[in-house]
């Protein structure tokens, strides 16, 4: 679990990046590659047809990129600018990392990466080190991850816009309260599930720039001296099975059901009414038995309330909730 804790000064400073960050995601897309497809948790729209596409070309792709991603996890520090969005903006801060910022995150690596020619070269500082991180990030780019920025993007336009309107009705924690399935907002501390030991980090007045992630599975932290704590989420989808409402219709009631699927984005009573076609007091009583049987939660945002699912409800869209 990771907590955050924010202060006045904090809420104040809170953004959210326009689109995901082309060196960040490149990186993460090694990693998803890497691990034999087996990531993401949930296929991402747009994910099948892109993932069909590489295993078609058979073109030599990721270059060092692939001895670039630490078995343990994380990501190597240079491939996170969140000043420097876009990729070649990205590339250039990354191939002009100090020689001894580079020397250390090479270091963590394990030995048969260490010992790559082209990462010697690198940990080194070389120029001709810098020059082969350079080419095989803009390569792995233009050959991979090309086809799928069009719609990584679209995505993130949609979300940021979901973030705004939720922004605009309920204000900054309605926003934090909603951003993420499972992420949960108890003021002044933002508790975030995390495959980690319990870590609390203390943003200090510094503020936060929130970075929307196709291939983030998690959440991803850090700051940059003089610059603010930057937290990278996974961007929300509606790819879910299309019949959630016939599937859980014997259980929950048809009607209900369709409350309960039209929730996967966040909406207010009379959204959710006008989503699912039925009066607001018959909204108004569906979310409400919802909520008593912890499958969704509801957040006050002025003289509105906003629904959202929780783990439980999410897991019975999935079809993969545990009855114990």
């Amino acid at each position: 679990m990771l907590r955050i804790h924010f202060t006045e000064a904090d809420l104040r400073q809170i953004t959210v990046a326009p689109v995901p960050n082309a060196l960040l995601e490149a990186a993460l897309s090694v990693r998803y590659l890497r691990s034999g497809r087996t990531a993401m948790g949930r296929t991402r729209p747009g994910l099948t047809q892109w993932l069909r596409t590489i295993v078609q070309d058979n073109v030599p792709r990721t270059g060092i990129l692939l001895d670039l991603d630490p078995p343990q996890g994380g990501l190597l520090d240079f491939f996170v600018h969140a000043s420097s969005p876009s990729l070649h903006a990205g590339v250039e801060r990354a191939a002009t990392t100090p020689a001894q910022e580079l020397a250390d995150e090479i270091a963590v690596l394990d030995r048969r990466a260490r010992e790559n020619a082209k990462l010697r070269e690198l940990a080194d500082g070389t120029d001709k080190g810098r020059q082969i991180l350079a080419q095989d990030t803009l390569r792995y780019f233009d050959s991979t991850l090309a086809p799928l920025w069009p719609h990584m993007q679209a995505l993130a336009v949609a979300d940021r816009a979901l973030q705004a309107e939720t922004l605009l009705r309920g204000g900054v924690e309605a926003m934090l309260a909603t951003l993420v399935p499972d992420w949960y907002w108890h003021a002044p501390t933002w508790h975030i599930p995390a495959p980690c030991e319990p870590a609390d980090l203390y943003l200090g007045g510094q503020g936060l720039i929130l970075i929307p992630s196709y291939f983030a599975q998690g959440p991803m932290y850090g700051r940059r001296r003089s610059e603010p704590w930057t937290l990278t989420y996974p961007l929300r989808t509606d790819e879910q099975p299309a019949h959630a409402a016939d599937a859980l219709g014997p259980l929950l009631g048809r009607t209900r059901a369709a409350v309960l699927a039209s929730l996967r984005r966040p909406a207010t009573t009379t959204e959710t009414a006008d989503r699912v076609g039925i009066s607001l007091p018959s909204a108004s009583e569906h979310t409400t038995v919802l909520r008593n049987a912890g499958l969704i939660t509801t957040t006050r945002t002025g003289a509105a309330v906003l629904h959202t699912l929780t783990p439980l409800g999410t897991a019975l869209l999935r079809n993969d909730a545990v009855i114990r």
